[in-house]
């Protein structure tokens, strides 16, 4: 019998919009017979336990989180020895639905360092109560929603699980 690989979804988020987003991923991940949970990027202290790693940060004003930016390169040496995936979350627009966005600088600098396999870029949310005075100001400018396609999301992470499994099949 073959062990169930463990995953582990790893964020940065300011305002929870990006935790929900990772919660759907492991969610979509257990849903395929993966192990998995999703966990705040700063609270993660070891990576050894899983066998594969999704890491995301929230987009804010062209800068990846930084608790996802230091997961990366706290892990730097242990990632590159698992498969490992990166999305952000960010466009206050549909356009990440319309198009691929390409990794903002830090997450671009995370993908090299530790080799992953891909990276997506989904939409953000903003909705009020959220802290930070720059979001307020969008708010105030009504420039906010949730422009999140959790059936995107749910799809990403479904092809995740099917090169995970394809692995795990293909050993001897």
């Amino acid at each position: 019998m073959t062990r169930i690989p463990n995953v582990l979804v790893a964020y940065g988020t300011k305002n929870g919009s990006t935790a929900e987003i990772a919660d759907v991923i492991a969610d979509a991940l257990r849903g395929a017979g993966l192990r998995c949970e999703a966990r705040p990027a700063g609270d993660v202290d070891e990576v050894a336990a899983y066998d594969a790693v999704v890491l995301g940060g929230a987009v804010y004003a062209g800068r990846w989180h930084r608790d996802a930016a230091r997961f990366a390169r706290r892990h730097r040496k242990a990632l590159a020895d698992r498969p490992v995936w990166l999305f952000s979350s960010g466009p206050l627009d549909p356009s990440a639905g319309e198009r691929d966005i390409p990794p903002v600088r830090g997450a671009a600098r995370a993908a090299t360092r530790i080799d992953a396999r891909e990276h997506i870029t989904f939409g953000g949310c903003l909705t009020e109560g959220a802290k930070g005075f720059v979001a307020r100001m969008i708010l105030k400018q009504g420039r906010g929603g949730d422009f999140r396609d959790m059936d995107r999301i749910r799809a990403w992470a479904g092809g995740i699980a099917k090169e995970i499994d394809a692995e795990r099949t293909s050993r001897p």
